[in-house]
């Protein structure tokens, strides 16, 4: 089985290396082709007004100066002669739940791996920003990753679908289990906007990270990861909104 890895938070980024580990315990056959810096909301994005460049850092080891959907682009059509089975992305710094998968190079990476007819699954890892009394921040990525990845290497994927998975910040022992869940939405997920001057005297803007107030709904990843689970949830490209077709043709004579 032939497995490429990717992220968005950039090719020397820790998480990367724990899902490369992770890989290798399920193949022999596996490659790495990520942004070479932190993409991090960059969601399915791709570099149109300037040059993207390939570099190797190892055989079978590369990054790309773009976005996560640039990396697995060129990996699909540049780096690998053959396509891969299986597209891991993550694990990445952070959580990627609810609406917020929008936002997400990680959930993005993976989708372009799904527009390729590709089974791929997106992985991240809920994070605080103190340090945790366990202490290292992927523990609980380390120990449940192999345990969601193998059972969804032989599930039916259908076409133009992915899944995306997230582990709670708690210790590998605390987790209560996997829960297969539907994608939930926040209440306020708007982020900040902090206005402040450069040494020169210029305007800038910086947008904040502020926390996000919600109330999980039943059976969603944001329920799943509050309650102590690992979140597995298959997400579908097709973003029409089917039971409004009907009412908007007529509208428009159809």
């Amino acid at each position: 089985m032939r497995i490429l890895v990717t992220n968005d938070d950039g090719i020397h980024a820790p998480g990367i290396a724990l899902l490369e580990e992770i890989a290798r315990q399920l193949s022999d056959d596996v490659w790495v082709c990520a942004p070479s810096d932190n993409q991090t909301g960059a969601g399915h994005s791709l570099t149109l007004s300037l040059p993207v460049r390939l570099r190797k850092h190892a055989e079978r080891r590369f990054s790309v100066t773009g976005t996560p959907t640039d990396a697995v682009s060129i990996g699909l059509k540049q780096v690998l002669d053959s396509p891969p089975d299986l597209i891991l992305s993550g694990i990445n710094a952070g959580a990627n739940l609810g609406d917020d998968i929008t936002y997400s190079g990680t959930v993005s990476a993976a989708m372009e791996g799904a527009l390729a007819g590709i089974r791929s699954i997106a992985l991240s890892q809920v994070m605080k920003q103190e340090r945790p009394a366990w202490g290292d921040r992927f523990a609980t990525a380390r120990e449940w990753g192999p345990k969601v990845i193998q059972p969804l290497i032989g599930a039916p994927f259908e076409p133009r679908t992915l899944v995306t998975v997230n582990f709670p910040c708690l210790a590998p022992e605390e987790v209560r289990g996997i829960r297969v869940v539907r994608q939930g939405f926040h209440d306020y997920a708007r982020a900040s906007v902090i206005e402040g001057r450069d040494p020169r005297g210029q305007r800038y803007y910086w947008f904040g990270l502020d926390a996000i107030e919600h109330t999980p709904d039943h059976g969603t990843d944001l329920e799943a990861i509050g309650e102590g689970h690992v979140s597995v949830t298959p997400l579908q490209l097709d973003l029409t909104h089917h039971a409004s077709l009907s009412g908007l043709a007529q509208r428009f004579g159809g």
